[in-house]
């Protein structure tokens, strides 16, 4: 339907984990062209239109049998007026679950999700995912969780419910496990419900349940019936007890809902239980005497490390020697492109040694590149040199842990080779905890490199608790009970064993085992454990009996009858991803093969399947499929990097995953990310203002982007004149779309029909051919269909700034959907450009060398630095290490860069 507009108001947040909230979206039709005052009316229409969906029923019921959750999302809505709205359903969810189902119920019939393998999925809906149009249905949603987001269109006075239902076994982390529901109802509930039903064998040590948003006056409505082995919790808020305040429709409800809770644990053999052919052994004895550990702190450095991280750092690291024992030895290697030590070997942690280091600690600095390789390489070689010379005991555990912000980028900085050279100084003797600080460390890297050698890694996040994320991992490796512990079980009785080997046991934590029975008869069900511990060697066996679940527990509300076979299913599928990231060609192979085939079989939608939805068709269109995919940590990474306002159509991620982002921002920097190569290329224009620049030139697909120039408004004292981008005109040709951006507005025609979009809205616009979405203040993100992504961000500086004025920084997304012919300050790198870096030098500041680059056949001087990018922090941006070609890019991009200047904003000479 060409030239008919959708405007849509996102003046709410739904509902998170389960309540709808209906969208306002109002549609114009008419063939009169729509003004400045006709937009501005269209988008300020809100309050006349609140409410009319009613969102009458949320239920969140969660069953718990021995550390297996099964967690069932109900929430059920009307749409009260006489024409059909569209509802929109979101979830968070945590990152460690499965999706196991989704249904919804509309006007009698049922529309259920199917979960099939990914890549026949996306085979069979490539046009629709490709479009943009099929939007996925999960994306990140902060550290812990997932969102799960669908809407569907509801006809007048219908009603709808949705279910979600996910499954994923408790992880004990510092004693204790966790169950999280995230709710933000953004209205009041008539029929608002959170229960759990808790059934532990073991008995049930203590429980706590409580909100981030419960006051004095809800907490009484948080019931707690606890017994020698269940629990039950519920949170049933009555609309008046969900008031903010007498006759208001605000909600009190409004955060997270935590159960947290432990279990008995008096045998040493642990809990094991064996239930329907299936057995499970949870493996933490009691009253342990913690190991002595030897531990290298391997502390990047580099440039990157600036500022907060740095800062935090050395906050973190203090707190953590600390926390050190006097049997403890511990060394200390800080790196950048140079590799330095506290000392040349470790050291007992005794208070003069822990006072001295923390001295060391305070006066680490950031400068330089980033050698990941000769950082770890260098705490190898002190560790196994302490080792033979027997410095420390036997039975003590030895462990490395990495903190590091970047990618290599000094001595070797190919990843694979990296992993095998630490692997290979390792050699079994030692474990690596890898944290990878912020959104620009290569992730993955750090994960399987950590555990191809019995650690784990763990992202720290850039925030105000960085220092607490720091501590806490730090806390949950610092006391080790256990080494090289082995879990033995009868090989004629039992196959399909998940892993029963692990390097070590933490204090707090868990070790499980589960696998799959060949015979019933467990006369001869004979466990035993071997270990290394304190002083002795951790011997301990025991005999295992089925469990005869409705003698033993009869009410079977509490638990769900084939938990065993799931909980072993959930396990094996995590071990088996695990391995095909870790193991050998053919080991990968064969993981992958039977974690897709256990993945179909128990309906898990996990990184190998997705959940494919079929809503109902409407008068309007039938519907596309969506398409429900599990998260990798590299796609939370990309999503997160990218920010909030960038569409997460998760169901093409693998298609954009390693695309480079091209864009111009500041005064004007130019950047060019290669992710292949893992670097960057920059270069600024300087130019006089009221310049206007082609930035992307596609005659092929029929696009063009032009970008005009503005000063400051006023030259500053320091005489420098200041350029940035104040207005960008964007053309599609082939589908007649013309958009205009100002500091002001954006201006959209297509086919003789003209709207317009304020930056003090947060709107969207969607037509047939083009879907724009502002976010207030910040950021505007244009689709084209069947092309390229743009994003321009906004911005603001205060008002009465004597010198500076508001401006915009141009962003590409998707540049691969573009012809080989594009061109333009940006579009020419859009393939790609070959480069390469020799002769690195001093440079006039330390901190950012010179070099000598090879491309296009030239020898160019460049200095390595950083550029901001603004896509993920609009206020601050993030520094992006790259390098900078000097002289407007002259040697870099074709001609001069005068070539580039246009006479209009809409012109192609």
């Amino acid at each position: 339907m060409s030239g008919v507009w959708t405007v849509l108001l996102l003046w709410g947040i739904v509902f998170v984990p389960a309540l709808l909230h209906g969208a306002l979206v109002i549609s114009r039709e008419d063939s009169t062209p729509q003004g400045s005052d006709g937009a501005t009316r269209i988008l300020k229409k809100r309050s006349t239109d609140n409410m009319k969906v009613e969102v009458y029923s949320v239920k969140v019921a969660c069953k718990v049998a021995s550390r297996f959750a099964h967690t069932v999302i109900t929430s059920s809505a009307l749409n009260k007026v006489n024409s059909s709205q569209e509802v929109f359903f979101e979830v968070d969810l945590p990152k460690t679950a499965f999706i196991t189902n989704f249904s919804m119920e509309i006007e009698g019939q049922t529309y259920t999700g199917e979960v099939k393998e990914k890549e026949k999925a996306k085979k069979q809906y490539e046009k629709a995912v490709s479009t943009g149009q099929t939007a996925g249905l999960v994306k990140a949603s902060g550290r812990k969780m997932e969102k799960f987001s669908v809407s569907v269109n509801i006809a007048a006075n219908s009603n709808v419910t949705f279910i979600l239902t996910y499954e994923e076994l408790l992880q004990r982390k510092l004693g204790q496990y966790e169950i999280m529901t995230r709710v933000k109802p953004k209205q009041l509930v008539q029929h608002f419900e959170i229960v759990a039903d808790i059934y532990e064998p073991q008995g049930i040590a203590f429980l706590d349940a409580y909100g981030t948003f419960i006051s004095n006056e809800l907490l009484p409505l948080v019931e707690k019936t606890v017994t020698d082995k269940k629990a039950h919790i519920s949170f049933c808020p009555t609309m008046d007890q969900q008031r903010k305040c007498p006759g208001c429709d605000g909600t009190l409800i409004d955060g997270d809902f935590f159960i947290k809770y432990d279990v008995n644990r008096a045998e040493t053999l642990g809990d094991i239980q064996v239930v329907n052919g299936y057995f499970v052994h949870f493996f933490a004895p009691p009253d342990l005497p913690r190991v002595p550990k030897n531990v290298v702190f391997v502390i990047d450095r580099s440039g990157s490390m600036s500022g907060n991280k740095m800062r935090q750092t050395r906050e973190a690291m203090l707190t953590i020697l600390n926390d050190l024992h006097e049997d403890d030895y511990f060394g200390i290697v800080t790196f950048d492109d140079q590799i330095s030590t506290w000392k040349g070997s470790l050291t007992k942690a005794t208070m003069e040694n822990v006072s001295e280091a923390k001295g060391f600690i305070k006066e680490i600095q950031h400068r330089g590149y980033t050698d990941i390789n000769g950082a770890l390489m260098k705490a190898v070689d002190i560790m196994m040199k302490d080792k033979q010379a027997k410095k420390f005991t036997e039975r003590s555990v030895s462990m490395i842990v990495l903190l590091t912000d970047g990618m290599p980028n000094a001595g070797v900085s190919s990843t694979p080779q990296i992993q095998e050279n630490v692997r290979d100084a390792m050699g079994g003797n030692m474990s690596l905890f890898c944290l990878g600080f912020g959104n620009d460390v290569d992730y993955s890297f750090l994960d399987v490199m950590s555990r191809q050698n019995q650690g784990l890694a763990r992202r720290i996040y850039e925030g105000s608790d960085a220092t607490v994320q720091l501590q806490g991992f730090y806390e949950e490796v610092a006391s080790p009970l256990l080494s090289e512990v082995d879990l033995h079980y009868p090989d004629n009785l039992v196959n399909s064993l998940t892993t029963s080997h692990y390097k070590q046991l933490f204090n707090g934590s868990e070790i499980v085992v589960a696998g799959r029975l060949t015979d019933n008869s467990l006369d001869n069900f004979l466990v035993e454990v071997f270990a290394k511990g304190f002083e002795e060697d951790f011997i301990v066996k025991g005999q295992a009996s089925a469990q005869e679940w409705d003698i033993l527990y009869p009410e079977q509300e509490y638990i769900f009858g084939d938990f065993t076979e799931r909980l072993w299913a959930y396990l094996t599928i995590q071990q088996l991803l695990s391995k095909k990231e870790t193991g050998t060609a053919e080991e990968k192979g064969n993981a992958t093969a039977q974690a897709l085939e256990m993945s179909l079989q128990y309906s898990f939608v996990t990184p190998l399947t997705s959940m494919v939805v079929t809503k109902p068709e409407t008068e309007e269109e039938q519907e596309e499929p969506l398409i429900a995919d599990k998260l990798t940590e590299d796609e939370r990474q990309k999503a997160q990097r990218l920010g909030p306002f960038v569409p997460q159509v998760v169901s093409n991620t693998y298609r954009v995953q390693n695309m480079p982002t091209y864009f111009v921002d500041g005064d004007p920097h130019f950047m060019i990310e290669l992710p292949e190569q893992k670097d960057a290329l920059c270069f600024n224009i300087d130019d006089r203002p009221g310049t206007i620049f082609n930035l992307v030139r596609d005659q092929l697909a029929g696009i063009l982007v032009n970008g005009q120039t503005i000063g400051d408004k006023k030259v500053a004292p320091d005489g420098k004149v200041n350029t940035y981008f104040g207005r960008f005109g964007i053309v599609h040709q082939g589908l007649g779309v013309r958009l205009e951006v100002t500091t002001h507005d954006i201006t959209v025609s297509q086919d003789g029909k003209q709207a317009k979009l304020l930056w003090s809205d947060t709107a969207s616009l969607k037509g047939a051919n083009l879907d724009l979405q502002v976010t207030k203040d910040r950021s505007l993100t244009v689709t084209l269909r069947d092309s390229v992504r743009f994003v321009v961000i906004l911005h603001k500086v205060w008002k009465q700034h004597p010198y500076h004025q508001d401006y915009l920084g141009f962003y590409t997304l998707d540049s691969h959907l573009l012809s080989p012919s594009v061109h333009g300050l940006l579009g020419q790198f859009y393939h790609g450009v070959q480069f390469e870096v020799r002769n690195m030098r001093p440079g006039e500041e330390p901190e950012k060398p010179d070099a000598t680059m090879l491309v296009k056949g030239q020898e160019l001087t460049v200095t390595r630095g950083w550029q901001r990018d603004f896509r993920w922090d609009v206020k601050n941006g993030e520094n992006v290490p790259c390098w900078f070609i000097h002289s407007n890019g002259n040697g870099l991009i074709d001609g001069n860069h005068t070539d580039y200047i246009m006479s209009g904003l809409f012109k192609t000479v």
